[in-house]
This record gives C-alpha cells, sequence and structure tokens, in this order.
C-alpha cells in the first residue's frame, strides 16, 4: 500500500471512529499548525515550537555548572502516593487504585521506555491512565513513538484509558487503541469494580487543538455517579467542577520542569493559577491531580521538580453518607 492509500485508510478510519467533524477538526487543526510557535489553542505563544528555545536551555543550564545534574534529575523518576477522599464513590469501590501516566514523551531519549517500565512493574494498580503527550515532538510521523508505547503497554496490568495531548497526532489513536488502551476522545466508559460502578471519561486536547467537549464527554453519566475525568490540561478545572467531574486527572505543566528552590516553577505553560501547576488540588467540590510527568519536554533536563509516575487511591468519604453507617 503507498503512502497516499495509507493516509487516506487513516483518515478513513478515524472519522467512523470519531465522527467526521471531530477527525477533520483535529487532522486540519494538525496539518495547519504542528511546526508553528504562535497560533492556535487557548495559549498565543507555544514554547516548545520555537526550537532555538532548546539550545537556549541547554547553554543556559552548561554556562551555571547545573546541566549535568539537570539531566540526572530528568532521568531519576519517581513514585508519589496520592490519597483522595470522595464522597461520591461507590462502596465496592474504596480502595481503588489508579496508575497515573502523564507527559512521557517516549522519544526524547533512547532508555525512556525501559524506565518507565522498570518503574511501574512493581506497583499494584487494578487501572492505569495516561493523560497525554506521548511524543516528544509536536510534528512528523511517530512511528518511534508507537513502538515505544507498545513495548509501555505490554508492561501494564488491567484496563488503561488514555486521552491525548498537545504533541500528539490523532493518527496515533488506531495504533493505541490496538495495544488495549483505550483512549477517551470526548467520551466515557464504565469501569466496573468488584460489584460497583465509576465512570472514566476524557476529553480532547484543550490547549493547543480546542477540540475537547466536556458536554459530551460527560452526557448520560448520571449526577449522583462519580466520575474521573481525563484532560491533558488543567485548564479546563473551572468547566469541569461546575460540569459534575469529582476528580479531574491530568498533566502537560510537567510543574514547571525547572523550578527555583522550592519547587516554584518559572513557567507552567497554561492559563492557570500556580496552585494548579503540580500535585493534589481542589476547585469548589472537585478535586484534582496534576502530574509533573514522567518524561521532560523541549529540553531533558529538570531542577526542583523531580519526573514521577503517580499512585491514586480512592477512599469513600463515609460522611457524605451518614446513613450506610
Amino acid at each position: 500500500m503507498n503512502r497516499e492509500a495509507h493516509e487516506r485508510q487513516i483518515v478513513q478510519s478515524l472519522e467512523e471512529r470519531l465522527g467526521a467533524h471531530h477527525a477533520r477538526q483535529r487532522l486540519g487543526i494538525e496539518a495547519e499548525h504542528e511546526s508553528r510557535v504562535f497560533g492556535g489553542g487557548i495559549s498565543f505563544f507555544h514554547l516548545e515550537n520555537w526550537y532555538s528555545a532548546h539550545a537556549l536551555i541547554r547553554a543556559s543550564l552548561k554556562l551555571v555548572g547545573m546541566y549535568n545534574r539537570a539531566r540526572a534529575n530528568a532521568h531519576a523518576i519517581r513514585v508519589v502516593r496520592n490519597t483522595v477522599t470522595l464522597g461520591s464513590l461507590p462502596p465496592a469501590c474504596d480502595g481503588l487504585r489508579i496508575l497515573h501516566l502523564s507527559d512521557l514523551h517516549v522519544d526524547m531519549s533512547d532508555d525512556m521506555v525501559e524506565r518507565l517500565i522498570a518503574t511501574v512493574h512493581p506497583l499494584e494498580y487494578d487501572l492505569c491512565v495516561l493523560t497525554g503527550d506521548y511524543r516528544f515532538r509536536t510534528f512528523g510521523d511517530a512511528d518511534v513513538v508507537v513502538a515505544g508505547m507498545r513495548r509501555l503497554a505490554e508492561s501494564l496490568r488491567g484496563p488503561a484509558y488514555a486521552v491525548l495531548g498537545n504533541h500528539d497526532s490523532v493518527k496515533m489513536l488506531p495504533d493505541l487503541e490496538r495495544m488495549g488502551i483505550r483512549v477517551l476522545m470526548n467520551e466515557h466508559v464504565r469501569h466496573e469494580h468488584g460489584a460497583g460502578t465509576l465512570y472514566i471519561a476524557g476529553i480532547d486536547d484543550a490547549h493547543f487543538f480546542g477540540a475537547h467537549n466536556l458536554e459530551k464527554a460527560l452526557a448520560d453519566i448520571p449526577w449522583e455517579s462519580c466520575c474521573v475525568l481525563l484532560s491533558h490540561t488543567p485548564e479546563v478545572y473551572r468547566q469541569a467542577s461546575h460540569a459534575g467531574a469529582d476528580l479531574l486527572l491530568c498533566g502537560h505543566t510537567h510543574g514547571g520542569q525547572i523550578c527555583l528552590p522550592g519547587g516554584f516553577p518559572l513557567t507552567v505553560g497554561a492559563r492557570i493559577p500556580r496552585r494548579l501547576a503540580n500535585g493534589a488540588w481542589h476547585h469548589g467540590a472537585m478535586f484534582g491531580y496534576t502530574s509533573p510527568g514522567a518524561g521532560s519536554s523541549m529540553v531533558d533536563v529538570r531542577l526542583n521538580c523531580p519526573p514521577e509516575v503517580t499512585l491514586h487511591t480512592l477512599n469513600r468519604d463515609d460522611r457524605a453518607h451518614p446513613d450506610d453507617t
């Protein structure tokens, strides 16, 4: 099959999977904006697309003698455990463990996938969620990324749900789903855990592509049910909190990646309050967690902001159900 026929086949499969409007919107924006620095999405300026910034960051770190240390930091992935107490959680789901992977950028370094596998292999969890940016570059083919994600997927246990990020091409979707990773494109699934049910919803990238649709993703989820929403970026936090999500899991910010002592980020690459840039937070009745990611963006370095994979444990808040005790 020649390349043109292969492209037509991909477009047809995406239109069947997503609907013509969503598929054409995503593909059209990719083709139009994939290598632009300015324009598109929520943010006007996209630093990761300005490749002169990569050399500037490296040169600055070398000048102050911190480049080697920053590279070593970026390769030391840690496991962070986070507990979330939810009043809407069904009793049978009390103690449910979610492995959260974000901003992997698996093609950033040759051994990234191996380091990820070594980190997650010993962990015990019930399901895995992935919140986007599997690719380092923002354009070009994704063959290396797909191959790396396939090796990672083979090491995961239990169901895996994902969303795409602003670095990801929608053309990756069929390959990811063939690996057994269900990509939620403004959709939701019922996740059964014993006798309990919770809903996992996911939206397409809101940061650059603007292809998210919360209303569609959350449609038909009973208001009293427990809903975990996956988004690449925390920038939808206001809408999500009022739309019925109980927990928002996201990434994108890298926690700042290069931070001042104490973890204060120099930049977060998103229009959000700084308190939402890394770790656990809440807005209104909704809880959230912004992963600083396991990989690195622009340059494979980190300062005062370790890379991580996160293990969330969901606990039921019995105070919200006094009649049940």
